[in-house]
């Protein structure tokens, strides 16, 4: 299984983006299982609508919504206090506080792989990140 985050769902969709052909390409040839989580699903809308994507917002919401794109894991009441202790412990990293629930949900599932184009993911220590 594989984590997506905000980044690669932003280029893999919005043509403007100088990372889209990686992102589009590594997105229509995988075929291992895809996840993310409800913070990386409001960051990615919220983006889109920040960069005046208001209509692809719209059309991708209600694909994540529908399930069609992957798996969507919704952050409990302890990977948030535990992300909340990431973000405390870890003051020398500029991760967002979404990339730490990324951080907490991926160890307790067993995650490894990560598609993303944030460097953040690489600081994470044994996650491979793709394209």
């Amino acid at each position: 299984m594989i984590l997506v985050d905000t980044g690669a769902w932003f280029a893999a969709f919005i043509p403007e983006d100088p990372d889209y052909p990686a992102g589009s390409a590594w997105l229509e040839s995988n075929e291992q299982p895809l996840i993310t989580t409800d913070y990386i699903i409001d960051e990615t809308l919220t983006l889109m609508r920040a960069r005046r994507q208001h209509p692809r917002a719209i059309r991708i919401g209600a694909q994540f919504i529908a399930g069609e794109l992957a798996k969507v894991h919704r952050v409990t009441d302890q990977q948030f206090l535990r992300a909340w202790d990431v973000f405390r412990t870890f003051s020398d990293k500029d991760w967002s506080f979404t990339d730490c629930t990324s951080k907490v949900v991926m160890e307790a599932m067993g995650i490894t792989q990560a598609f993303s184009f944030d460097q953040h993911f690489r600081q994470f220590g044994n996650i491979v990140v793709v394209p």
